[in-house]
Order: C-alpha cells, then structure tokens, then sequence
C-alpha cells in the first residue's frame, strides 16, 4: 500500500511539474497561452499526449505490482521488469512524458515547448546513462545486462 501511494504521488508531481506545470509558464511567458486551435494536427497531437500519459502510468503500476518498488529513486523496484511496455524499450515512463511534450508542442505550436522538450531529453538522457543504467546493472547484474543488449533505450521496435 505504501508503494502504490508513493508512486501515484511520484506520478502526479514529477510528470505533472515537468509535463503540465512547466509548459503552462512556457505558454505564459511567451504569449501563446491562447488555446489551441482545433484540427487534424491538434487531433493528433491530443491521441500522442494520452498515449504518453498512458505510458507515464502503466510505468508507475508496473513499478509497484511487478517490480515491487516505486519510480522513485529512494524505493526503486526491488524485481526487474521487462515486460509490458518494457519489452519495447528502456525508459517508457521518460518516453511517455516526452511523448507528452512533443504533443504540446504541437498543440500549441509552440517551439519554446518543443525547446524544452528537447533540453529535458538530454538531461533525461545523461541521467540515465551515467546514473540509472549504472545502478540497475549492479542491483540486477546479468539479467538487466542481456535486457539492455536486447532492448532499445530510447526508440521503441517491436522485441525480438
């Protein structure tokens, strides 16, 4: 119970901070805080937005009901999971939520998101690569290895 509180915490802050609140003062600050307009880009654009945040929570689930942990990193999953979305690539939840961004860029039109979206990227991804890979290789050493060499870290495909 305590994971399942954490994680659903964890979900509505960080993503939320990072996905809604901050692209909200993006929009503020540039002016274009108008509203989108309605359309087929704007249509699509929504569907990437749900996808991502689909994603962001079948994560957060996935932690607590199968990896027995949370996404924070103070409760990290105690099992490996490496199935579901995580069959298709690495980071899902990071995935989901720059999903997420890209689709407001797009809703919006704005590049400043698409800016932001990108910088949030590279910091994801040097966190990934000189923290988390690390520390998931010594917590699950061979099993998380041959994982890794299977499974794409950013662009899903289909698993082999």
């Amino acid at each position: 119970m305590k994971n399942a509180l954490v994680s659903a915490l964890a979900t509505i802050v960080v993503p939320g901070v990072a996905v809604i609140l901050v692209p909200y003062w993006i929009l503020r600050a540039t002016g274009e805080l108008n509203g989108p307009r309605i359309g087929l880009l704007e249509t699509v654009a929504i569907a990437l937005a749900l996808l991502g945040a689909v994603m962001v929570v079948w994560v957060s689930v996935a932690f607590v009901t199968r990896g027995k942990g949370t996404p924070v990193p103070v409760a990290p999953p105690q099992v490996l999971v490496a199935e579901g979305l995580y069959r298709f690539v690495r980071n899902p939840m990071y995935v989901g939520a720059l999903l997420a961004l890209v689709a407001e860029a797009l809703l919006f039109r704005s590049a400043w998101i698409l800016l932001y979206a990108g910088f949030l990227g590279l910091a994801l991804h040097t966190f990934t690569v000189l923290l988390e890979e690390p520390d998931l290789e010594r917590r699950f050493g061979d099993s998380y290895r041959r994982y890794k060499a299977k499974t794409p870290r950013w662009i899903p495909r289909r698993p082999k």
